[in-house]
């Protein structure tokens, strides 16, 4: 099946969405803080850290938070830029218009979560 494609940050940049810039080390979220959007790395690397372990480290065109976007839970990990980096929230209203205007968007979103899924398959 190998890695899911990268998300087009085109759709991304067309829709007018806002970007937010962090510096190496400055926490974009913590575990147990609410949620209300997923990111999309324009630029940068975001590790995903529970409990002093690095989980996952992503890059530009990777998505990382949609865990919580999607089931409305609180975050379940810490997420921290590991270099200079630039994301893209985006919100349920704006995953909604996004996976209505793309529906590729959506099964991207999927094949992330399917991925992440069989790693934890793995490491058991």
């Amino acid at each position: 099946m190998g890695d899911p494609e990268p998300i087009d940050f085109g759709i991304l940049a067309d829709a007018g969405f806002p970007l937010e810039t962090y510096e190496t080390g400055q926490k974009i979220f913590v575990a147990e803080d609410p949620a209300a959007c997923l990111y999309v790395v324009k630029s940068g690397r975001i590790e995903i850290v529970s409990y002093g372990t690095v989980l996952d480290s992503v890059g530009p065109h990777d998505i990382f938070g949609e865990m919580s976007l999607i089931d409305g839970g609180v975050r379940s990990a810490t997420a921290v830029a590991a270099e200079p980096s630039i994301v893209a929230p985006v919100n349920r209203e704006a995953f909604i218009y996004l996976v209505q205007r793309n529906p590729d968007f959506a099964l991207q979103v999927m094949r992330v979560l399917v991925k992440r899924i069989r790693g934890m398959n793995e490491s058991l």
